[in-house]
């Protein structure tokens, strides 16, 4: 199991299925109308795409993030911290401020913020680290992971710099900057699940 970040296409995003996002959705759009902003509808379709295609995302957030949260407490506010990796659904449009949701199948609140948001961030603590070029941009299918368990290591070796100190705090500022950038690019959510 785990706790992975994933990318939602509309069947999903808009689907009543038990394991869908149907009431996010719902809810997310009634707020937004309630702001007198338009609703989130134009959620692209889910297809299957070929490997490496750059089309979908998934991660797992596996490593231990200790590393990650000092370096937000160095380079970040708490607002900032709680923006960039406090989010149950990133979207790919602006929003003034997050929104917070109330779901009544899961009795919890679903924070949403936009990649917009986060991108900045997320781009701040890349430069903070020097995290190297080399970096897959695409994460389709667990690549980001893959590529820190063999490659960076390997890199690591030969491009030096603060992105050595700690691979697993390399990895979380590659997920959430990935993320942000996969959902700007789609057009689709990112959901915490």
């Amino acid at each position: 199991m785990g706790v992975y970040l994933v990318s939602v296409g509309a069947e999903e995003w808009f689907g009543d299925e038990e394991d869908g996002w149907g009431e996010v959705a719902s809810a997310l759009n009634a707020e937004l109308r309630r702001r007198g902003l338009p609703p989130y509808e134009d959620v692209p379709p889910e297809t299957d795409f070929a490997p490496g295609s750059g089309q979908a995302f998934e991660e797992k957030l596996s490593p231990s993030m200790t590393g990650f949260l000092a370096l937000c407490q160095t380079h970040l506010s708490r607002e900032e911290s709680e923006i960039l990796c406090g989010w149950t659904v990133l979207v790919p449009f602006s929003l003034d401020e997050q929104i917070w949701l109330p779901i009544d199948s899961d009795d919890h609140e679903s924070m949403v913020v936009s990649a917009p948001q986060v991108l900045p961030l997320a781009e701040k603590l890349a430069a903070a680290i020097d995290l190297p070029a080399e970096t897959p941009a695409t994460c389709d299918n667990l690549d980001l992971s893959m590529w820190f368990r063999h490659q960076a290591k390997e890199l690591a070796t030969t491009r030096t710099g603060p992105w050595t100190k700690n691979l697993d705090t390399a990895f979380y500022v590659a997920l959430f900057l990935r993320a942000a950038q996969h959902s700007i690019r789609r057009g689709c959510p990112i959901v915490c699940t």
